[in-house]
Order: structure tokens, then sequence, then C-alpha cells
């Protein structure tokens, strides 16, 4: 099978899988990687349609080949996911942060970071991540609401203070932001 027939079988998966068809998004990834077994991506989509299921244990093994093909911030992401989901959390915190390393913007990494540094407290951990994703996206409200309950949770109201005005400045309407930015 030609390189046009793994992008098509991948595309086409893509598609079903956003549409929520599992079983026709299957056979095309199954596809996909049949024509053409140097990708991650094919295996990420498995991956994804396995959790739908809730079979984690297929999931993370898929995962793993994507991981095993190369190294992405999805794989990592998926993995800690999985992770997460199974009561791992420290293995599921490297992996977000790894993923984070990779692309600092990928929100699955980010926000499953988030949720297990504050169940972990690891939270003094999580904020450079926060800061380097509002580096690049310093509009990301949610990211910098997030950031902000940080630094409530490190004693750092000041810090937190400043980044919920900063919301208020371009979003004055942030009901989330005036709230939290009351408690303190």
């Amino acid at each position: 099978m030609s390189h046009l027939d793994y992008e098509i079988n991948k595309e086409l998966g893509e598609c079903y899988l956003f549409m929520g068809e599992l079983d026709k998004a299957e056979d095309y990834y199954k596809k996909a990687v049949g024509s053409n077994g140097v990708h991650p991506d094919p295996y990420i989509g498995l991956a994804t349609i396995a959790v739908q299921r809730g079979e984690f244990d297929a999931a993370m093994a898929l995962y793993k080949k994507a991981h095993e093909v190369e190294s992405t911030d999805k794989s990592f992401a998926g993995m800690g996911l999985i992770l997460m989901e199974t009561g791992d959390k420290a293995e599921a915190f490297k992996n977000f942060a790894s993923a984070l390393e990779i692309n600092k913007t990928n929100m699955v990494a980010l926000f499953g970071l988030i949720r297990v540094g504050h169940e972990t407290d690891k939270v003094a951990e999580v904020v450079p991540h926060l800061e380097s994703f509002l580096e690049i996206e310093p509009d990301k409200f949610e990211v910098r609401y997030s950031l902000a309950g940080c630094f409530i949770c490190l004693g750092r109201e000041g810090e937190a203070k400043e980044q919920l005005e900063r919301i208020l400045e371009k979003d004055p309407e942030n009901d989330a932001a005036k709230e939290l930015l009351a408690q303190i």
C-alpha cells in the first residue's frame, strides 16, 4: 500500500472517530496500520477508541505501540490518562510532564497534570508548566485561572490575584475569576 492509502485511511479513521462511529473508525485505523507501520497516529486513534470503550489495558498497549514507533506528546498524554484512570498517579504525573516537554500546549496533558498535581501534592511542580503554556497562549483564561488556583493552594495569594486581574482586564464578565478574586 502507498503512503496515500495510509493518509486516506488515517483521515477517514479520524473523521469517523470525531463523529463517534467507533467501529468504522477502528476499521480505517487498522487499514492505516496495515498500510504503513511507521506512524504512531493510527495506534493513537485505536487507543482512543479503546479508552472510549473502557478497555484500558488494550488502550495502554496501543499507546505503548505508538510510543515505540515515535515518542510524541500524544502518546505520553494518552499513557498518562490511562495511568490516572487506573490509579498510578505518580507515573501519570511523569507522563503528563513528558508530554508537556514535547508540546507545551497539549491541553490533555496540561489538565491531567493539574488534576494529578492537586491529588498528589505536587502543585508547585505544575506551576512552571502552566507558565510555559501562558507564554505561548496568554489569553487562554482557563489555564490562567488554573494557575491562580495553584498559587492559592501554595499560599501565594498575591500572585493569584495578579493572574485573576489579568483575566478580568480582558474579560470583565468572567464570573469564575470574579468569585475567586472575592475569596482572596
